[in-house]
């Protein structure tokens, strides 16, 4: 799976990261993908973080990565907050705002 560099997955933009991940060799362990790429950014709405800082504290299965996208996976799980735009915002509205249900208004 490689997306274009202006592509976000769940907030984080990956970059031309994204491509050398899916061209790596796998099965990975962190520490090897952390000297390789350690030191690249990632972009969050809040700023940015590097790799090594994203996967900091980060423990893969087996003590590999199976693949790019197990990466990608843990990625997004260890930025949490970060990755987040407006805390607390929805695009979705809200039931009754602006209108007045009422009882009439339902159909029986």
């Amino acid at each position: 799976m490689s997306a274009s560099n202006d592509d976000r997955e769940q907030g984080v933009d990956f970059g031309e990261l994204d491509d050398d991940l899916d061209s790596h060799e796998y099965p990975a362990e962190k520490e090897t993908l952390i000297e390789e790429y350690g030191d690249r950014e990632l972009e969050l709405p809040k700023g940015e973080m590097t790799l090594e800082e994203a996967l900091e504290g980060y423990q893969p299965t087996d003590g590999e990565f199976r693949d790019a996208d197990a990466v990608r996976s843990a990625v997004k799980n260890m930025v949490d907050a970060e990755a987040v735009g407006r805390e607390g915002y929805s695009d979705r509205g809200v039931e009754g705002e602006g209108t007045e249900e009422t009882e009439s208004d339902e159909s029986v």
